[in-house]
């Protein structure tokens, strides 16, 4: 190891949040610390990508400078291309010129406004029309309606895409995510950035470990095959993904590992807004339902959001390449790993505007109704790298989960049988 030369590594997996406060608490993996002691120069994007204040990061990153690989020594950025890293730093300054990262906070007022207004519709329901089975059901749809866009919402201050500074953006994520979710903010932050650091990257980006459940891509299923592993019947995923998939991600997967993560971790704070959110839906519910008929409308809401949450989510990366580490430049990597959803008022308002995922991963911390703007750009520069910008009608983008799925169970029932 010498003092000097070109680029040293490090495994930077979590920053706790006392150490960080105003941070994203996840930083990725292997990023270089060149980047992080001079933020504005070399292979910074990803840095750039997660924080407002680079400033505020410099000043917990630098320290973290011990050195640098000799030039002989070898290096994981061999095959990354500088020319597209510096053209992306190019449309990154004329995105800051054209003011895309400034929000429009009555954009987010209106968007907070309708899920309470959804939410004060769903009570008047029950109030006025009672318990039985139509207004029930009726009101079970609007309250998942209401859940699904308040995690949208959620998604957006998580980011840091609203407010200029940070904490007031934590502040507003932990009231959205916690009081009107039940969910944890940090629970979120830790597992939602290691996705957008590595996204599709097995034992990276944690949307990929499906506990063998699944087998994705085409490097998975044939590692399986090979060595004949067998949890499931692969080559029926794509059928009983729709038994164990949507129907069951929030309401027992997700429920069960966040309630166990904020005990664990005694993350007493956010243990304590999802707490706000069980007594104002139980105070609400229970003199219509009972305390055993309250439980079961809660479970039935988020079976029907957990639908709407795993279609739409799924849709711009399932389908994508699904590999290891491949140590591509940011804007590569992403591109890789995501596609977009064609652009309607609907499909923005469906998916929170992730049918522009492409351009939300490259700035994560660009508000939504800019996303549009800024995509030209993006395709501009694909265009002269003969880079793929994937982006497809809403109902074909759904079709495409499945078709992959059986893709990739048809690869792991050839190594399987075959290798």
């Amino acid at each position: 190891m010498h003092a000097r030369a070109a680029q040293p590594f490090v495994c930077v997996c979590t920053l706790q949040a006392s150490i960080m406060p105003q941070a994203p608490i996840f930083i990725a993996s292997l990023l270089p610390l060149r980047a992080a002691a001079h933020p504005v120069t070399g292979q910074q994007d990803a840095f750039r990508a997660f924080h407002r204040d680079l400033d505020f990061v410099r000043k917990f990153m630098k320290p973290l400078l011990i050195g640098e690989l000799a030039p002989e020594e070898p290096s994981q950025d061999h095959g990354k291309n500088s020319q597209i890293t510096e053209d992306f730093q190019a449309l990154r300054k004329t995105a800051e010129d054209m003011n895309l990262f400034e929000s429009n906070h009555l954009f987010f007022l209106l968007l907070l406004a309708h899920i309470i207004v959804m939410e004060s519709i769903a009570w008047f329901t029950i109030f006025y029309f009672g318990n039985g089975w139509v207004p029930t059901v009726i009101t079970a749809f609007v309250l998942a309606t209401s859940q699904a866009q308040a995690g949208w919402l959620q998604h957006d201050y998580g980011h840091l895409s609203v407010f200029k500074k940070s904490t007031w953006n934590h502040v507003v994520h932990k009231f959205i995510i916690g009081h009107l979710k039940g969910a944890s903010a940090n629970w979120w932050n830790h597992r939602h950035f290691q996705h957008h650091a590595k996204p599709n990257i097995f034992h990276k980006d944690p949307d990929v470990n499906m506990l063998h459940v699944f087998v994705l891509g085409e490097w998975q299923p044939v590692e399986y095959g090979k060595k004949k592993l067998k949890y499931l019947p692969y080559n029926h995923q794509h059928e009983y993904f729709f038994l164990i998939g949507p129907p069951l991600l929030i309401p027992l997967y997700f429920q069960y590992q966040i309630i166990m993560t904020m005990i664990v971790r005694k993350d007493w704070v956010d243990l304590a807004w999802a707490i706000s959110y069980y007594a104002r839906f139980f105070i609400t519910y229970i003199p219509f339902y009972g305390v055993l008929g309250a439980i079961i409308f809660l479970n039935f809401i988020r079976f029907l959001e957990s639908h709407w949450f795993v279609w739409v989510t799924q849709m711009n990366h399932i389908v994508m390449e699904i590999d290891r580490e491949p140590y591509r430049d940011w804007f590569s990597s992403q591109l890789a790993a995501t596609c977009n959803v064609e652009q309607s008022f609907f499909n923005d308002w469906f998916s929170g505007h992730l049918n522009f995922q492409i351009e939300h991963h490259l700035f994560p911390t660009m508000p939504r109704h800019n996303f549009h703007k800024v995509a030209p750009l993006v395709k501009s520069l694909c265009a002269k790298y003969g880079i793929e910008y994937q982006e497809k009608p809403l109902l074909r983008a759904l079709q495409d989960i499945i078709r992959s799925l059986k893709k990739s169970g048809e690869l792991w029932l050839d190594a399987y049988l075959h290798k």
